[in-house]
């Protein structure tokens, strides 16, 4: 090897050397543990940045469980077990799997609320120049896909705050892909599910949607986020699972603050609640942002 080789040898080491990679393009140094700060000051800037860019003038949350189905994936489940148990090949949980997927089925009622929803709204309130009452749910399937697909049936934008989880959640299809974001945080994803909410709509689910339900009633409870019309569908479903009375009856909140929601069935009541709320007219962009 001549001198001149050894120099470009040496000097190609230092090129593909970790070292000198500039800052921004260094993914493992940006995965350090004191670059945290960072990482969350990015989460919050990238979607804003681009949500400003595409105009987004105030949202509507949809939240709701990831497991319920669209009726025809409902019928096709428990068309298969139908079809297993008939062939001779049940095993001793078929019993309750079908019973679940009749469950399922049932809930697929659901679905097809929080799409109607969806492109009512959406019909309603987008429109060139401003985008009002744009759909944001957290972009994975079940209830969020079904209100990203509502909106998508309209012919309009709505917004998917997905999440990297230990089982990868893919996004659904039909959000916006310009419009579609994905994190790491929850707190950050959370607080872009709120900036721009003058209004929510939550639908029956378990932890995940119990979690960002009462985060955003403490936030008005405590005023520290102003008053949006907040809808829960499934009028059954929320009297069971949450016993509204039972706290006000233990004192552990007042009555006033069973005022901070409303239960409703349909779409229409839902759509009827938010028109009533804002009078009928698109909400105020940026009313209440700190």
């Amino acid at each position: 090897m001549t001198d001149a080789d050894e120099r470009q040898a040496l000097r190609e080491a230092i090129l593909r050397g970790p070292a000198y990679r500039l800052a921004h393009e260094d993914a493992e140094f940006l995965a350090h543990e004191d670059l945290r700060p960072l990482r969350l000051q990015m989460e919050l800037l990238k979607p804003e940045h681009e949500l400003r860019a595409q105009g987004i003038a105030s949202s509507v949350v949809v939240f709701g469980s990831a497991r319920i189905l669209c009726r025809e994936a409902a019928q096709e489940r428990l068309a298969a077990l139908a079809g297993r148990a008939a062939d001779g090949c049940a095993d001793p949980h078929s019993a309750d799997e079908e019973a679940l997927a009749r469950r399922r089925l049932e809930q697929a009622r659901y679905y097809e609320e929080a799409r109607r929803f969806a492109r009512m709204v959406s019909s309603r309130f987008q429109r060139e120049g401003r985008r009002d009452f744009v759909v944001v749910t957290g972009g994975g399937p079940g209830i969020m896909e079904a209100a990203n697909r509502g909106a998508f049936e309209a012919g309009a934008r709505s917004i998917g705050l997905n999440i990297t989880l230990p089982h990868e959640q893919a996004p659904n299809p039909f959000i916006s892909p310009e419009l579609a974001f994905r994190f790491h945080y929850f707190a950050l994803r959370k607080m872009h599910f709120l900036l721009r909410a003058r209004a929510l709509v939550a639908f029956p689910g378990g932890y995940g949607t119990l979690d960002e339900l009462f985060e955003v009633l403490t936030l008005v409870q405590t005023g520290k986020m102003a008053r949006i019309p907040i809808v829960l569908v499934g009028s059954e479903f929320w009297h069971r699972a949450v016993d509204f009375d039972y706290l006000v009856e233990e004192g552990f909140v007042s009555a006033a603050d069973l005022r901070l929601f409303t239960r409703v069935d349909t779409a229409e009541e839902s759509v009827a609640v938010l028109e009533a709320f804002y009078g009928g007219k698109p909400p105020v962009a940026a009313a209440g942002r700190t």
